[in-house]
């Protein structure tokens, strides 16, 4: 599926560099760079080879705009499946716009609109949707782990396996369907015994993916950690020893933090983002109220809830009621860490912990077991990767495909179990098959590609 019109953006971020890129893809984007660039050699860049390399002049106007190198790629062996060009310019905004305002002004190519080089690529068979998609997450990646996820994907990651398992369900719908053309002789041609066998192994690969979506999408987004506790049990002080800087203001004046204060730290290749939130308390103050309010909030949102405890002046009842504060809100004990703070005040810590809970004891101002503490997050969000180490779900599109497609073999299996007729079992057989075909874009719309590309940067 080739385009008729001939697309062209800055490829590089934003502002001013050694070097800028200009991308152009379409069936005229060779013939338009022919008329406006000078090679060394006067050798005129049509007629190049696919995939070289050209120095020499732009010209509009007789003007020369910038020397600079022409990328020549000549369909179908490129990016975009069209044939592309980039200009490697210097990096002045003044050169860029110029540029491209003087390309868009000959009327022969458009502005890109986001996403539409890799858009273009999908649609012209060069990757699939899911290959698509992974190149947006592998530019927004800030840590190595999330770059770790998108180069998986990029690769292939889980949608081979459901692909060939698609396919074989493919192969299974068409018996079933044959049969409905001989219903009347009372034929079968799709074996219950291999269909159910199949559907049980695609549950299973399925059920894998969807419960490597938590990790997945933890690394992808990077993994929220609320730090709760009663006002000065050391929160901001323990969100600066983590960040070994001075970010939360620190005071002996209880309920200091009035908001949340939210900074990032990555640790061992994994982004985390640790809030700061204002200490729990009775208050009649108007403001500290809102913001314990926020605190709540916070902490049933994150993937990580850190319970500070003053490890001096906290009572076993004040820890019992602290715990049943965070059931009272719905705060999963499983997501919950509690850290015994002020250690270094205190060597003799009595206080009995329920042992669903993890705990750890420190001082964040002298900075004890601060590393220790950061391993033990590691590990926390270590234990939510499947086992298999690179099949993982890190996109909620892609979630949300899989949960419907095992639904429906639930429904199919139902159905088989009760012996009902082919024509209707065949429906959610072709339900499941749609639903995975989702993933990859064998099946998409215009309104799902909408969505997923315009969330892509121009020129890309």
């Amino acid at each position: 599926m080739l385009f008729n019109d001939t697309i062209a953006a800055i490829a590089t971020a934003p502002g001013a560099g050694a070097i800028a890129v200009i991308r152009l893809s379409g069936p005229d984007a060779i013939d338009l760079i022919t008329d406006h660039f000078k090679p060394v050699g006067h050798k005129k860049i049509s007629d190049q080879d696919s995939h070289t390399i050209h120095l020499g002049d732009i010209v509009f106007n007789d003007q020369i705009i910038d020397q600079a190198l022409v990328s020549l790629f000549k369909a179908p062996r490129s990016y975009t499946g069209e044939n592309v060009v980039e200009i490697s310019c210097h990096g002045s905004t003044y050169i860029q716009q110029t540029l491209l305002n003087q390309l868009v002004a000959t009327k022969r190519c458009r502005i890109a609109e986001p996403g539409e080089f890799t858009k273009r690529a999908f649609l012209n068979g060069k990757m699939s949707l899911t290959t698509a998609e992974a190149v947006a997450d592998l530019i927004s990646s800030e840590s190595e782990a999330a770059h770790q996820l998108a180069i998986n994907q990029m690769r292939g990651g889980f949608t081979e396996a459901l692909k060939d398992l698609r396919s074989q369900l493919i192969h299974m719908a068409s018996m079933i369907e044959l049969e409905l053309d001989f219903s009347g002789e009372d034929v079968i041609f799709a074996s219950r015994d291999e269909l159910k066998s199949l559907l049980e192994k695609l549950k299973q690969t399925i059920k894998e993916l969807l419960d490597s979506f938590a990790y997945g999408n933890a690394i992808k987004q990077g993994v929220s950690v609320a730090l709760l506790g009663a006002p000065n049990a050391g929160k901001s002080t323990l969100l600066n020893a983590l960040l070994n800087e001075e970010r939360a203001i620190v005071s002996d004046i209880a309920g200091t933090t009035r908001d949340t204060i939210e900074d990032r730290l990555i640790i061992d290749g994994i982004l985390f983002r640790f809030i700061d939130t204002a200490g729990i308390r009775e208050t009649s103050d108007q403001i500290e109220k809102l913001g314990i309010v926020r605190s709540i909030e916070s902490a049933q949102k994150a993937d990580i809830v850190i319970l500070l405890i003053d490890a001096v002046s906290t009572t076993q009842n004040d820890l019992s009621t602290t715990i049943s504060l965070l059931d009272d809100h719905n705060i999963d004990r499983s997501r919950t860490m509690i850290l015994f703070n002020k250690i270094d005040l205190n060597q003799d810590l009595n206080l009995e912990v329920p042992k669903n809970i993890e705990f750890l004891a420190l001082s964040a101002k002298n900075k004890i077991a601060i590393d220790d503490l950061k391993h033990q997050l590691v590990q926390r969000v270590l234990q939510g990767k499947n086992g298999a180490n690179e099949t993982v779900v890190s996109n909620s599109r892609h979630y949300g495909a899989l949960h419907n497609a095992l639904q429906e073999i639930f429904e199919l299996e139902s159905g088989i179990a009760q012996n009902i007729p082919s024509d209707l079992f065949a429906i959610s057989l072709r339900k499941v098959i749609h639903h995975l075909g989702e993933i990859t874009g064998e099946v998409s719309t215009d309104d799902l590609l909408g969505s997923i590309f315009s969330n892509f940067c121009i020129g890309k």
